[in-house]
């Protein structure tokens, strides 16, 4: 089992951030943050996660079009913010990911609607798992939904299959200007054994 360090610096002691310091993140950080979290699971190892790194301020004015506004403050805070998106035809990559699928997948056929459960599904899973990594890197997180995904897709993804699901919030966490912990569910409230 983990030690009691690691779970506290990935869980128990971790929190959502909402404000930054201005501490850069570099492109090392992000790739090699991602050649870690690339491994996160996903169905038959379909990984339709798709990430946009935002971090220029041009990138960052775009994206603020689509901010609700309680966000922009946020946005503009992070040195980097995340644009977690999915594929919509990441099932085009089996033959190399999944070669142990039919080919063609059966995906290729569903209905659209089918598609993107599995896509946002399995994108949030990977996603998960990409904010723990940056947990374990010394990064902040701050994960958000307060966005009009209809935006960021038409002025990030036009003409690409890939859709936005969440964004999150990259770097270092100011503390001072998070709130006292929330309480959690306990185990009887949100777990049944059968």
């Amino acid at each position: 089992m983990a030690n009691d360090m690691t779970l506290e610096q990935l869980f128990t002691e971790a929190r959502s951030y909402k404000f930054f310091s201005d501490k850069p993140v570099s492109e090392d950080q992000l790739r090699a943050l991602y050649d870690v979290a690339k491994f996160a699971p996903s169905a038959s190892n379909s990984c339709p996660m798709r990430i946009t790194f935002v971090m220029s301020p041009e990138g960052k004015e775009r994206l603020l079009q689509a901010s609700l506004p309680g966000n922009v403050e946020k946005i503009k805070s992070a040195p980097v913010t995340v644009i977690i998106a999915y594929d919509m035809a990441f099932f085009e990559n089996y033959p190399r990911l999944a070669p142990h699928m039919d080919n063609p997948p059966k995906e290729a056929s569903l209905p659209e609607a089918a598609v993107e459960k599995l896509a946002l599904r399995n994108s949030s899973l990977q996603a998960g798992f990409l904010m723990t990594v940056a947990r374990g890197m010394g990064l902040d997180c701050g994960p958000m939904s307060g966005f009009k995904n209809a935006v960021v897709d038409e002025l990030f993804y036009e003409g690409t299959t890939w859709r936005s699901n969440f964004l999150i919030n990259l770097g270092y966490g100011v503390g001072e200007k998070l709130h006292g912990r929330a309480a959690r569910l306990d185990f009887d409230e949100a777990c049944q054994i059968v």
